[in-house]
């Protein structure tokens, strides 16, 4: 019974032994046959996505196909101006003397004549060059009667040579006084023959009344930088100014014509010349001056309108053109469907410059002379949505 005993444990390690060999044995058997299907992977498969600005029809002959024509014309540009009157033909209304505003006769607005009275002022200036004027008209008669007594007194040989010399000496600056004083009035605003503090300024020209400074019982200040009272301007004849950015003042030159369209009449063409360039550039902008003069016979631009310039210039170039139904704007740009054959269609992308009168448009850039293009790009883009 011992010996039984002592044999049967030493079996089981070896059964034991046998079973894990085994195990590890499918175990290695199938980590090489999932790594030998590891390193032969299956083949991929490449689809190639359609291109989405092409288009196929079995039937293009539906669509009408114009060609893209190169026609020489000037160079154009589209501008913002703003309506100002002509510097030339504007006056600033100012009061040489000092005072107090009593009463004002026109408003800002106002369409006056030449000489009309605008404003009246009582001015204690003038009141103190009237009174200058008095003493020295008193003076003068004072130093004549002396020269007359001096010349009486001469001839009977009362009084010598050099006395009668003083008193004409003192006569002469007497009257000079009397010139001067009465020269002041004039400048003033006063009146010789009607002698008061109070003055009216009249308008120096006939125009419109663009700028008031001034309101009833204000006091008025003499030259010494005060505004003036108001600005009065002739706007037979404005000016029209435009910001021209640095890249486009190449297609800007001396002479050039300009087709202005207001804001407020868009149905009216007016036609003005460019008169002058800045020289210098808005440092905010990067933008120059340039001035339109424009006749305005009917008072129809006003100073402060908005209007949109399209600048012709005096030089011709080349430019493909299109009906203007052939271009379609689309997420703010623009394109066009250019035919490939066999009904194949391409949308491609343009740049679209300024449209003519005849009702054809400039191709910037996109489309090349001799293109094949969709006549009516509408049509052509709603028969794409149906699809």
């Amino acid at each position: 019974m011992r010996t039984n005993a002592r044999k049967l444990p030493g079996r089981r390690p070896a059964l034991l032994g046998l079973t894990v060999a085994a195990l590890l044995a499918l175990v290695d058997g199938g980590c090489s046959r999932d790594t030998s299907a590891n390193d032969n992977p299956p083949p991929a498969k490449v689809e190639n996505a359609p291109d989405p600005n092409v288009f196929e029809w079995k039937h293009p002959e539906q669509f009408t196909v114009v060609t893209a024509e190169a026609r020489k014309a000037p160079d154009q540009l589209q501008l913002n101006c703003a309506v100002t009157p002509d510097v030339q033909r504007t006056v600033h209304v100012t009061s040489l003397s000092g005072g107090r505003v009593i009463d004002i006769r026109a408003r800002l607005g106002d369409t006056v004549e030449k000489g009309q009275v605008l404003v009246v002022i009582n001015s204690s200036d003038l009141a103190a060059a009237m009174s200058d004027y008095k003493k020295a008209q008193a003076d003068e008669v004072l130093t004549r009667k002396a020269l007359d007594r001096a010349g009486q007194l001469f001839e009977h040989g009362a009084m010598a040579q050099k006395d009668l010399e003083q008193a004409e000496d003192a006569e002469a600056k007497a009257k000079v006084d009397v010139a001067s004083a009465a020269e002041r009035i004039r400048l003033l605003g006063g009146d010789l023959n009607r002698l008061s503090p109070v003055i009216e300024v009249p308008s120096p020209i006939s125009g419109t009344i663009v700028e008031q400074n001034t309101a009833g019982g204000e006091g008025v200040k003499s030259l010494d930088n005060s505004p003036s009272l108001f600005t009065v301007a002739d706007l037979s004849r404005v000016w029209m100014m435009c910001d021209v950015y640095e890249n486009d003042l190449r297609d800007v030159r001396l002479g050039d014509f300009a087709e202005v369209r207001l804001n407020a009449y868009p149905e009216r063409a007016l036609r003005g010349r460019v008169s002058n360039i800045s020289s210098l550039l808005d440092p905010a902008t990067r933008a120059a001056k340039v001035r339109l003069e424009l006749e305005n016979p009917r008072g129809m631009m006003r100073p402060g309108m908005f209007a949109a310039a399209r600048f012709v210039s005096q030089r011709v170039r080349s430019r493909v053109v299109l009906p203007a139904g052939a271009i379609l704007r689309l997420h703010d740009k623009d394109w066009v469907f250019r035919s490939e054959g066999n009904g194949r269609f391409r949308r491609t992308e343009v740049q679209a410059g300024p449209a003519a009168a005849d009702g054809s448009q400039e191709i910037l850039a996109g489309v090349a002379p001799g293109d094949q293009i969709v006549r009516d790009a509408l049509q052509f883009s709603s028969a794409v949505e149906q699809m």
